[in-house]
This record gives C-alpha cells, structure tokens and sequence, in this order.
C-alpha cells in the first residue's frame, strides 16, 4: 500500500541510477527535495537576482517581490495573522537563539523558571540553559511517562506562577511523539508569570512537514521550523512570532536592512519583520521554500499522515518479531509520526548504520542531539528510521528485513 509512489517521479535523487537501490529512511534529519523546489531556487538566481529591498530597479524590485510573497506563503501556512509575523532566519535554531536572546535575556529574572520538555533536541535546550545562567533563573524539566506521554498532571504541577517562558517540542525527533502543545500553551498562558501568562515557544521543526500547523489554534507565542524538513532548502528556517512580542524585542543581529537610520552613536530600526532580518537576506532559498510548502500542500497532510501512520506500523510490527531488537517509545504506530527508533542487542547503532548502509540503506545512528533524553532511557545512544510521504511498503520490507540479518552478519547468535 502507499497511494504516494506516483511522487517520487518528482525527486531526481532518488530516480538518479546511482541511487536506485537506494532506501532513504533518514528523513528527521532532512528530507529530499522535488525538482519544483530546485527550479525555484535556480529560478530565481536565472530570472531574478538581485539583491532585495534595496534596490529602486526593476530587477531589485522583482527579486523583492518574489521575497516577500515567499514570506506571505509562509503565513498562510503557518495561519499567521500577519506577514510581519514572520522572520526569515538559516534553520530552527536559529530561531530558537532569536526568541532567547531578544525574548529570554529582556524577560525573565533571578528567580523564574523556565520549563522544558525531557525530549528537547539540544536546539531548544542549549539557549534556554544560557538564559537561566545569564539571569540566575531555573530550568524545570517535563518528563515523560513510559509510554512517552506528558502527561496533564505532569504539566500541570511543572508550570507555575514562576514560570517565565515554556519552550517544548511539537514532535519529538527521537520517539515520534506529539505533545500535547495547545493545551500546554493554554495552561501555561493562565498559569505562568505570576497570573499574567508565560511565553510559549513551539519547536515545529519535526510537526511541520507532517501535519496542518494553525499557531491562532495552539495559541503559540514563537512557532520555529526550517525548510529542510518539509521537501524545501537548507539554510532557511523560519520564527513565527506574536507581532505585540517582536515589537518589544531588540534585534537579534546589527547591521545592514535592519535599519532605518543611523548616526554617529544612535540608530533608529527598521518596522517589523526586517528589524530581525539584517544583512542580505537568503532569498532564493525562501523562494524555495515557499515552492516546497506549496508541494506538501497539494500532496495533502491527510496523506501525508496516514502514509506515515502505515509505514511506522509496518515497520513496528516487523521489528517486533524480530529476537534481540527493541523499539524505542509509545507501542502505538500512530503516535510515531512515521520515526521508528531502535536498539539491537549487542551491536552499537553506529554498527547498525553502517551495516545497512553496504544494503544501501540510509538511517540515522547516535544520539540524535538529545543526549538528555538517552540518559533517561537509560542507552546512550539508537538506531532510527523515519519516513516520509515517498517511502514505500516494499522499502519498509526491505528494511525489515536486512534488520533481521544484522546479528547473524555480526557474528553473534
């Protein structure tokens, strides 16, 4: 089953002859591009390259044009209220740095508390330890239950009248789990700050290529993801961010763009977004990305997920009856977001990596930029296969079943 496979017709790297045997199962970590995105990309350097905002020529004009409506795309997508809400940035954590250093230094104390989950990619952990030690506040983590779970009770004791700011991910990139982000945010929005409400910041960067993101209806005050998770370029990530936050936020960055008068010893910044985009701006990537959202969109994510949902199912229930092999997370194949992660008995999964990748088969092997979480599951680190909307059933089996062989090709009984 995969009524998806007239797609991969649209991924040249795929259909390339030295790739066709290829299983591409490492799609957390970036997925592949259509040739639509590359032509959007080539198209612009070839129709309009120049450099946006501020040229008065035609050609500038254009390459602005084409910028901006990107960044319309984006807003649309994401159900923002308004373009202005949308800052261009090179990845997710970039823009998770820009929340905490223009957000997290200007607004949180000595003594608040800034609350975690216990699955964060080091992205959206890193600069919320930085904050907590600049300003002498707390970090509070949000743990899990076995089945992956946060649970109500869980953030309901975690997030107080001392939160400041609740940064959690969407989808966890090693167990696949969706947290339950809209009610955390509405928790946290009467609970935190003392009754007047905490900030929360959603890390997209794994929901958004699988599943229809509205930050109104999550009520999410930063929503960050990058480009090259969802069929788009690297190098391109997006901050979404509440237009009455921005407009207390100092710049992230000093320089070119994000000006609209300097002196001597002063300088007056740019109006929203450009006072957090400064320099020359990645234009032809955001063109990109625009395109790749575009093509996830027709595609549909109720496609996209249900293909998700089979192939993590066929995969769950392969491995399982497989001796020696553990699956890493909730036993139900819907809530993995199409990431299985796995350990094998007695073999490293930088072995199990490198093995499948003599089958020609692309997984991803450590600890995935999520050491805290390795800690609490006890391994220090696991094998991954996650997949997207062009991966097959018969790669699934394939798969599988190279998996199974793995011990006996390592010696072991």
């Amino acid at each position: 089953m995969n009524s998806l496979c007239s797609c991969r017709n649209d991924f040249s790297l795929l259909n390339a002859s030295e790739n066709k045997d290829l299983i591409y199962f490492d799609n957390a970590a970036t997925t592949q591009r259509p040739k639509c995105v590359i032509d959007a990309v080539s198209g612009f350097y070839e129709k309009y390259n120049a450099n946006p905002l501020r040229g008065l020529y035609g050609l500038s004009i254009k390459a602005t044009d084409a910028y901006e409506k990107a960044r319309h795309t984006v807003a649309e997508f994401l159900n923002a209220k308004e373009d202005c809400e949308i800052v261009f940035t090179r990845n997710t954590t970039e823009s998770i740095n820009l929340a905490a250093y223009s957000y997290g230094l200007q607004n949180v104390s000595e003594g608040d508390e800034i609350v975690v989950s216990c699955m964060e990619h080091h992205s959206n952990l890193l600069p919320w330890q930085m904050v907590c030690k600049a300003k002498g506040a707390k970090l509070v983590f949000l743990e899990c239950n076995e089945d992956s779970v946060i649970t109500k009770e869980e953030y309901e004791s975690k997030i107080t009248s001392k939160t400041k700011i609740v940064a959690i991910v969407h989808v966890s990139n090693v167990l696949g789990i969706t947290n339950p982000v809209k009610e955390i945010s509405s928790y946290a929005h009467k609970i935190g700050n003392g009754g007047k409400g905490a900030c929360v910041l959603i890390d997209g960067a794994q929901s958004s290529p699988h599943m229809k993101i509205d930050v109104q209806d999550i009520d999410a005050d930063f929503f960050a993801f990058s480009g090259h998770k969802l069929c788009g370029p690297m190098g391109i990530g997006v901050l979404y961010g509440k237009k009455s936050l921005y407009e207390q936020m100092p710049p992230f960055l000093s320089g070119g763009e994000m000006i609209e008068y300097v002196t001597r010893d002063s300088a007056t910044y740019a109006e929203l977004p450009h006072k957090f985009e400064a320099g020359t701006v990645n234009a032809a990537d955001a063109v990109g990305m625009a395109r790749a959202i575009e093509y996830i969109q027709q595609i549909g994510f109720d496609a996209i997920e249900n293909n998700d949902n089979y192939l993590a199912s066929v995969v769950m229930s392969g491995l399982k009856n497989i001796p020696h092999v553990h699956i890493i997370g909730n036993k139900d194949s819907e809530k993995h977001c199409g990431i299985v992660t796995f350990t094998i008995d007695d073999v490293h999964p930088h072995d199990i990596a490198s093995i499948l990748d003599t089958e020609h088969i692309a997984i991803r092997a450590g600890h995935h930029c999520a050491q805290p979480l390795m800690q609490k599951l006890g391994v220090g680190s696991t094998a991954r296969a996650s997949m997207y909307f062009y991966n097959t059933e018969e790669e699934a089996n394939v798969f599988i079943g190279k998996v199974s062989h793995i011990r006996e090709w390592m010696g072991l009984k």
